[in-house]
C-alpha cells in the first residue's frame, strides 16, 4: 500500500499537494519571522532559499517519504502556509502530521483547526490509520497547546531528539491520536469550528 498527497477541502481552507507553482504564495506567507521561530530550519531569507525549501519538499513527495501540502484560504485563494504528512508507515497504519506553519494573519482564524480536522479525517477514515503522531519543540507552548486542544495525548519528551537550524539541540514533545480516540477528537474539532 502506498499513500499519495490528497487535496482536502474544508469551509475555511483547502489543502493541496505542494508544487513549484506555490512558490510565490509560500514566499509571501512566510515573511513574518514568528512563523519560523520553532521550525527545524531557519526562515528562508531569499527567493533562492525558499525555492530550495520547496524543491526539497517536492523531492521528498516524489520519493514517497513525505506528503507536503499547501494551506490555501478558501475565501480568497491566498496561500496561508503549509503542512505535511510525515513518517509514512502504511504497513503499520501510522503517520505523523507536522511541519505545520501558517502566516500569523491566519492564527486564531480556525484555519489550523480545520486543517487538522481534514488531515486527521483523511488519515483515520481514508487510510484507516491506527495512530497519528504529532511533535514539536518542547519549548513551543503555542504548538503544544494546540495539540493538547485537539485533544491529542501527550506521550513525553524525547531529550536531545534533533539538531535544528544551526546545530541547536532540540527536545521534542510527542503527542498522538489513536483510532479509538478519533470520534471524540473529531467531535471536539467540529464543535470548535462551530459546526
Amino acid at each position: 500500500m502506498s499513500w499519495i498527497a490528497p487535496t482536502l477541502e474544508g469551509e475555511l481552507v483547502r489543502l493541496e499537494p505542494m508544487t513549484a507553482a506555490h512558490e510565490d504564495g509560500l514566499w509571501e506567507a512566510s515573511r513574518d519571522a514568528r512563523t519560523w521561530e520553532w521550525l527545524s530550519i531557519a526562515q528562508p531569507q531569499t527567493r533562492e532559499q525558499m525555492r530550495a525549501y520547496l524543491d526539497a519538499a517536492v523531492a521528498n513527495a516524489e520519493a514517497g517519504t513525505e506528503l507536503p501540502l499547501v494551506t490555501v484560504g478558501r475565501e480568497d485563494g491566498r496561500v496561508l502556509g503549509s503542512t505535511r504528512y510525515l513518517a509514512l508507515r502504511p504497513e503499520h497504519r501510522s503517520v505523523e502530521i507536522g511541519w505545520t506553519w501558517l502566516t500569523p494573519a491566519a492564527w486564531g482564524t480556525g484555519a489550523n483547526v480545520e486543517a487538522k480536522l481534514l488531515m486527521l479525517e483523511h488519515a483515520f477514515e481514508h487510510w484507516a490509520c491506527l495512530r497519528v503522531e504529532l511533535k514539536t519543540d518542547a519549548r513551543n507552548e503555542r504548538s503544544r497547546g494546540a495539540m493538547a486542544a485537539l485533544p491529542a495525548q501527550f506521550e513525553g519528551i524525547h531529550r536531545k531528539h534533533m539538531l535544528v537550524r544551526d546545530g541547536e539541540r532540540r527536545d521534542s514533545a510527542w503527542y498522538s491520536v489513536l483510532d479509538d480516540e478519533w470520534p471524540a477528537v473529531r467531535a471536539n474539532l467540529v464543535r470548535r469550528l462551530g459546526r
